[in-house]
């Protein structure tokens, strides 16, 4: 089996290609392509779902990004851009690359919303670079969503769940939604007219799969998991003592999005 910590130490850049020719990434075979059923062949990720059709209110559900792993490889991303047949120029979830210099200028850039993998370094920073991460981007899933309370046909609502969804059927394509989520996850599918946005996988999740961008992680910067199941990943780095923050927390949405590692450049 491949060490991923020894493949990065080895060759970082080299790694990243490996993880988008499809190498390393063996996990994208559990990316299901939009309109596709669900295999139900395929293992359960998460248990006590499957096959359970009721809302799983006795669970609640935390995405957390590790920074500090994330690589910048952009399998995330090709991920969900499969999974949901994501029209070009628009994204779901994208990763930002953040450039600090030694005068502590901040350069941010996010090249086709970083599906294409940052292998090449930039070459336009004046000064020597003191420090590269990544940052991805998702739908925070607001215990509070701005994005609910603005929709004016009640499109966008939040399930049983906790999950915020937008229903296709209802949307007008006002936008109002877009310019409520102060996170800027939200844009209007060109072919469909209607808002769009990560579901962090819901229907993937309704059949006990992990989601598909947390599936390809190669070096597991993103995890999905059960805060009330205390022997979960994501209940146990929650209550450990990490950095653990979240995006503008000033704007009391109440994210169930959480980073660990997350940079003051970028709150």
């Amino acid at each position: 089996m491949i060490d991923i910590q020894k493949e990065i130490q080895k060759d970082r850049r080299a790694f990243i290609k490996n993880v988008l020719s499809g190498t390393i990434a063996g996990s994208l075979l559990m990316v299901i392509p939009a309109g596709a059923a669900l295999d139900q062949r395929l293992p359960e990720q998460i248990s006590g779902i499957r096959g359970d059709d009721s809302p799983f209110t006795e669970k609640k559900f935390a995405f957390v990004v590790d920074v500090t792993a994330c690589i910048g490889c952009g399998s995330c991303c090709v991920a969900d851009k499969n999974e949901y047949n994501v029209p070009d120029g628009n994204y779901r979830t994208w990763v930002e690359r953040y450039i600090i210099d030694d005068h502590d200028e901040v350069f941010v850039d996010s090249p086709n919303g970083g599906l294409d993998g940052y292998t090449e370094e930039r070459t336009d920073i004046p000064y020597p670079v003191r420090d590269t991460f990544f940052v991805p981007k998702l739908c925070n899933m607001c215990e509070k969503p701005s994005c609910v309370q603005v929709c004016p046909v009640g499109a966008t609502y939040k399930t049983e769940d906790g999950f915020i969804l937008v229903d296709k059927n209802r949307c007008v394509g006002c936008g109002y939604c877009i310019q409520a989520c102060p996170y800027s996850v939200r844009f209007l599918n060109p072919i469909s007219k209607t808002a769009e946005k990560c579901t962090w996988c819901y229907s993937r999740v309704r059949q006990g799969l992990l989601p598909a961008c947390v599936n390809v992680c190669p070096v597991h910067a993103r995890k999905f998991g059960d805060l009330n199941d205390k022997t979960s990943e994501v209940y146990k780095l929650l209550r450990e003592p990490h950095v653990i923050s979240v995006l503008k927390p000033g704007m009391g949405n109440q994210p169930a999005l959480h980073y660990l590692g997350l940079r003051r450049e970028v709150v």
